[in-house]
């Protein structure tokens, strides 16, 4: 089995991240997008789950679909939130008997309503702590964590997410996936910051395309990722045309993935919110390297 750390030494470590659809049309929508970005041949694909573990088993339905029909290493995410370490364990043992042999592992938002995060008793208050966890009691699992060239929006400084990162690495992480942003200077910055305090491991930008300016404005809200101001202004220039917008949006990512390609990095995380059509376009126009 490769690892997480010899798919980013042997090849360029390209990826996806898919969430899991509410509906049947929405799951077969998503195998068909999924079906597309297969062409790629991404080093492996990625599912979100919703607050406190909501979907946990359309999260393993869709992710183990992804690996069993493309033949693709997958991911499943994981967060503390609402689950106590036996649980945590028991997920991460059905994920591997279905094949999903990595993990993203995160701390979590708190739920709908909540504007702090509590540990649930007998769980984990940190995401460094859910790391140790699985890297103890599943040591072959191969562990990717978040990182935040904008800062996780709970963290006092610069300084401080820093340090909670090395935590996450030093735990036993493998790979950093990158919160989206539309700035490469904050990537390069956070890089450089990353490799300064001894972080090691790959360090993959993460990517969205965009395809609506209203709803990246909601997104990048959420997240804290800033949106240039002449990018914002070339959005609103087509903010009654959806195909304008799109084509903005891909010229927007296509340049951005240029420049980090050109700089050298192991990877490229894309999140595509379950569509194929704008990470499709901003592939077709990059060299991507191969082993």
């Amino acid at each position: 089995m490769t690892t997480l750390a010899q798919t980013y030494s042997d090849r360029f470590g390209l990826s996806f991240e898919l969430f899991p659809p509410k509906t049947e049309a929405g799951m077969k929508s998503l195998f068909r997008h999924t079906e597309r970005l297969a062409q790629f041949q991404p080093a492996y694909v990625t599912c979100t789950y919703g607050a406190g573990g909501a979907t946990q088993d359309r999260t393993l339905e869709v992710i183990a679909g992804v690996h069993k029909k493309h033949d693709l290493p997958v991911a499943t995410h994981l967060t503390c939130v609402g689950s106590t370490a036996e649980q945590l364990k028991e997920y991460l043992e059905r994920a591997w008997d279905l094949g999903i042999k990595n993990v993203v592992a995160l701390r979590g938002d708190p739920p709908q309503g909540e504007t702090d995060f509590k540990p649930t008793a007998g769980g984990f208050a940190y995401a460094n702590e859910l790391v140790e966890f699985i890297s103890t009691e599943i040591p072959e699992m191969g562990i990717i964590i978040a990182g935040y060239p904008e800062k996780h929006q709970e963290a006092a400084s610069l300084e401080i997410d820093l340090q909670n990162l090395k935590r996450k690495v030093d735990a036993g992480a493998d790979a950093i996936l990158t919160q989206l942003f539309y700035n490469n200077a904050d990537f390069f910055e956070f890089r450089t910051r990353s490799e300064k305090l001894g972080i090691e491991v790959p360090i993959v930008p993460g990517l969205l395309p965009v395809t609506n300016g209203a709803q990246i404005q909601r997104i990048a809200s959420l997240c804290g990722a800033k949106l240039p101001p002449k990018f914002v202004s070339d959005l609103q220039k087509h903010e009654d045309d959806p195909a304008g917008q799109f084509e903005v949006g891909v010229e927007f990512a296509t340049r951005q993935a240029e420049e980090l390609l050109a700089a050298g990095v192991p990877g490229l995380h894309f999140y595509v919110l379950n569509k194929s059509e704008a990470t499709e376009r901003v592939l077709g126009a990059v060299t991507l390297p191969r082993e």
